[in-house]
């Protein structure tokens, strides 16, 4: 039997199986393909663009503009994107990194060359409505709270609620409100998700394992 590395402890996270099972393959273009209500795409480039997804298509969209007709963009073209009707509330919550802006990054075709953040990672922030901060490629900043993530996406809860979503191809930092960092590869070491109490240890008995109840935090 394969033994673990030492100092690492073996078990899981409570509920992240099922949830993965539930809504990994989930697609906020097939929702907006369906709905055929505009969406505001942040796009590389430092643009934004209103339009009506038409198709979803394996590594492409096809998009509808008013303004730029029909357009066909990689999907990793695009950073973050929500509903037109939300844009008067989601604009001002958007800040910029002005370091991060300057660094001139493209989008990262490689998957093995992105800021990789593990579901490991994310569920237990999700659960515990832990405040976080999204920096972008491009320095954008989105503060919220994980609502929603799936394997290429994660939705952010702003301040009043108000949903977002956010790439992950797209990802170029995640921290929370003291600074501790949630990418792969700080995590790698770190292993904050060990201390979540969702996480089961390998030695816990079965019959010890109990449903978590999280307090609730207030939005940001």
């Amino acid at each position: 039997m394969k033994q673990a590395a030492k100092g690492i402890k073996t078990g899981f996270l409570q509920g992240l199986r099922e949830y993965l099972k539930e809504n990994y393959h989930a697609s906020v273009f097939d929702q907006a393909s369906k709905s055929k209500e505009p969406y505001d795409f942040y796009l590389h480039g430092h643009r934004i663009v209103r339009a009506v997804v038409g198709k979803n298509l394996k590594y492409n969209l096809r998009l509808y503009s008013d303004k730029a007709g029909e357009m066909h963009l990689p999907k990793t073209d695009v950073k973050l994107l929500y509903p037109a009707a939300s844009s008067e509330a989601v604009g001002p919550l958007i800040r910029v990194d002005k370091k991060v802006r300057d660094l001139d990054l493209e989008p990262i075709i490689s998957a093995r060359k992105r800021y990789h953040i593990k579901n490991k990672s994310l569920f237990p922030l999700m659960k515990e409505r832990r405040v976080l901060f999204f920096t972008l490629l491009e320095g954008e900043v989105v503060k919220g709270i994980v609502s929603d993530f799936s394997r290429y996406e994660i939705t952010v809860s702003l301040k009043g609620g108000v949903p977002v979503v956010i790439l992950r191809h797209g990802v170029y930092d995640v921290r929370d409100k003291k600074g501790r960092c949630f990418l792969k590869s700080f995590q790698e070491i770190h292993r904050d998700w060990e201390k979540s109490e969702l996480f089961v240890s390998g030695d816990t008995p079965f019959y010890a394992v109990r449903p978590v109840v999280f307090r609730k935090i207030p939005q940001p």
